[in-house]
């Protein structure tokens, strides 16, 4: 196993000039992260800084430091067939970028609608795993596993999950697999955890306060999709039991990248060096 960190749970620090990306790099290393996933369009851009690639690839190499996932928003359900095909092109030249920083591991998101239901997703279904079959051919030929993750409602439970990597059905099309999501959706994180496991590629340690319905916490807190309060804690210190989670992780055999992805309302470097320091332990203990 090798514990990183999400360049995402920097975000706060980047956004507020307090740290570039090539800073969160050594940040990350000082704490003894193995690996940084970069998510880009927080506090970075490619597009804007087009040095930006060869200076963290540069970086890294320098800290010891991996790039293990590259990470990116998309969404294949399009008013028309051009901007279907469009939204395809623009990942699949994502997925070139991803091959540029060395890095083996990529998620995009897929779909995104105000109708979440099932009828909804099934009637989606076929076209979705049309566009990540094709991404994940291309990727393919540059030795890249591409990912769904469990997030954004609409592919976020764990059975749509299952539902879509096997209807894509290809060895490099897998799931990045957030352990608190699911409670998004009011799915039991553990039960979920293990369902989706034996698709994981990547793993992402969260963890969230939980609040039923009838008890508004007031600022800071978001929906469930059934209605409960939910806000980003400090992994170790929500209400999930990451013991349980993570025993069930390494009891699996999976043994490639934990990645801290911190959204709490705290200070992000002490929010994120505690939660690095929290997931360590516990899986030392699991």
């Amino acid at each position: 196993m090798k514990l990183g960190i999400s360049s995402y749970s920097l975000y706060q620090a980047m956004q507020q000039g307090r740290l570039t990306l090539e800073e969160g790099l050594a940040w990350a290393a000082g704490i003894g992260a193995e690996h940084v996933e970069i998510v880009p369009g927080l506090g970075f851009d490619f597009i804007e800084d087009p040095g930006l690639e060869e200076r963290i690839v540069a970086r890294a190499a320098e800290l010891s430091l991996e790039l293990s996932n590259y990470a990116i928003g998309a969404n294949f359900v399009t008013d028309n067939e051009e901007l279907y095909e469009a939204e395809i092109e623009r990942v699949l030249s994502e997925v070139d970028r991803a091959a540029r920083l060395g890095i083996k591991l990529m998620r995009h998101d897929v779909a995104s609608r105000e109708d979440t239901s099932v009828l909804r997703f099934n009637e989606d279904l076929d076209k979705l795993a049309a566009a990540c079959r094709r991404i994940a051919d291309h990727a393919a030929g540059r030795g890249i596993t591409t990912s769904v993750e469990n997030h954004g409602y609409y592919v976020q439970a764990s059975d749509r999950v299952q539902t879509l990597v096997h209807a894509v059905d290809r060895a490099n099309f897998r799931t990045t697999l957030d352990v608190g999501n699911f409670v998004c959706v009011d799915e039991n994180p553990l039960t979920a955890v293990r369902n989706n496991l034996p698709i994981a590629s990547m793993v992402h340690i969260k963890d969230f306060y939980i609040r039923p319905s009838r008890r508004n916490p007031g600022e800071g807190w978001f929906r469930s999709a059934g209605g409960n309060y939910l806000r980003g804690a400090i992994a170790g210190q929500g209400d999930l039991d990451l013991y349980e989670i993570l025993s069930a992780v390494k009891s699996s055999g999976y043994d490639g990248f934990l990645s801290i992805e911190y959204e709490g309302m705290e200070d992000c470097l002490l929010g994120t060096k505690i939660a690095f320091d929290n997931v360590r332990r516990i899986w030392d203990e699991a």
